[in-house]
């Protein structure tokens, strides 16, 4: 099969990739960009580890054809950290114990950032409804619950300095 040149903005940050045309977006961020935080998980739509940011929208990765995210800005979880400085929303997870294996956090954690851009203070059915597209097996949710709400609250800032 022939590849296409395909430009991508992941953090903004451009990328020129040659791919096969139905590379899936989490292939081409974790294959051939090499950014790894973003996980593969079920190829299914159902775990949720893969998700992403596209234009600040949660999307699963595993869902989307690279060339379909092409003028599109990208965000990964690594996206979130500025200048090595954990996002709000990252240092919340951590102070909350919201991870235990870290296989979902990023994914979850991303979901999490794209319901508090649209909603910056959602109640607890809220953000339990903006997460249930996300599956962890190892924390039963409660301290992810915890950490979101903590981060609209505004327990955790903006400074990163």
């Amino acid at each position: 099969m022939e590849k296409i040149l395909l430009q991508l903005n992941v953090n903004g940050q451009g990328y020129e990739l040659y791919i096969n045309p139905k590379t899936l977006l989490v292939e081409a961020i974790r294959d051939h960009i090499g950014l790894t935080g973003t996980k593969r998980g079920c190829d299914t739509v159902s775990c949720g580890a893969c998700t992403v940011m596209i234009d600040g929208m949660s999307v699963k990765s595993c869902s989307v054809l690279a060339a379909q995210a092409e003028g599109t800005r990208i965000t990964t979880i690594e996206g979130l950290e500025d200048n090595g400085k954990l996002a709000p929303i990252q240092k919340a997870f951590i102070d909350h114990g919201a991870y235990q294996c870290g296989f979902c956090a990023p994914g979850m954690i991303m979901s999490a950032q794209a319901l508090l851009n649209e909603n910056p203070d959602p109640t607890e059915w809220e953000i339990r409804e903006g997460i249930e597209g996300n599956i962890c097996r190892c924390t039963g949710y409660n301290s992810i619950v915890r950490a979101i709400n903590a981060t609209a609250k505004g327990k955790y800032t903006e400074d990163r300095s």
